[in-house]
């Protein structure tokens, strides 16, 4: 089945044009760029079948050879696949730092002047290289919103060091609500059992950035 006979609520590149890039699971971006499955597998199979075997074999380990075993899928998909990776890994090696919070304010441009909240986390390797940036929760700010969970399983599966959180107050004002301080604390706690530490949260607008590790709110 090609991706263009799958239901449109389905379809990676609908999905992709209404709620934007960041909102695509990583076997639908997959998807998208092998543009059709095999015989007796649609794309989105097949992509969650490749995803599962990098997973198992390792980002960086995975060769041709080892998705040549997954049945059905021919030399031309799978060197697409490695292409793709290797691609990732090379614009990897170049991951900015992340030294100051005018850094993160930077990569937030897309959500600083935007009307609604986003709140964003920044995932860094031990040497404060920014492994992977996500939107992580979209509207008003709330404790209760804002799992754990969702800010830190990304984190374990890259192997991150540490986090810095981030999000946009639509009003321009930086001061932090009850909900930020309560945020960050939540978040603090969390770090602090999984030994993957949350080392700043910075609130930004278009005028500019308030960091609760330099104002030492954290």
């Amino acid at each position: 089945m090609k991706i263009k006979e799958l239901s449109k609520i389905d379809m990676p590149r609908e999905k992709l044009q209404k709620y934007g890039v960041r909102k695509l699971a990583d076997h639908e971006l997959l998807a998208l760029l092998l543009g059709s499955g095999i015989h007796g597998m649609n794309v989105l199979q097949l992509s969650q079948k490749i995803l599962k075997a990098i997973k198992k074999i390792g980002l960086h380990k995975i060769t041709l050879n080892d998705l040549l075993q997954i049945d059905g899928l021919g030399p031309a998909k799978a060197a697409q696949v490695i292409a793709v990776l290797e691609i990732g890994n090379r614009l990897n090696a170049e991951a900015p730092e992340i030294v100051a919070p005018e850094d993160v304010w930077r990569l937030c441009a897309d959500v600083r002047d935007s009307k609604r909240e986003h709140f964003l986390a920044f995932y860094l390797d031990t040497q404060q290289r920014l492994i992977k940036w996500q939107v992580v929760f979209i509207g008003t700010l709330n404790a209760t919103l804002v799992h754990p969970r969702e800010i830190f399983e990304p984190a374990v599966a890259l192997h991150a060091a540490s986090i810095i959180v981030a999000h946009n107050h639509p009003s321009g004002d930086l001061t932090p609500s009850t909900e930020d301080r309560e945020v960050t604390k939540r978040l603090t706690t969390a770090g602090n059992i999984l030994g993957i530490d949350i080392t700043d949260h910075i609130i930004v607008s278009a005028k500019g950035w308030v960091s609760f590790d330099e104002k030492g709110w954290m």
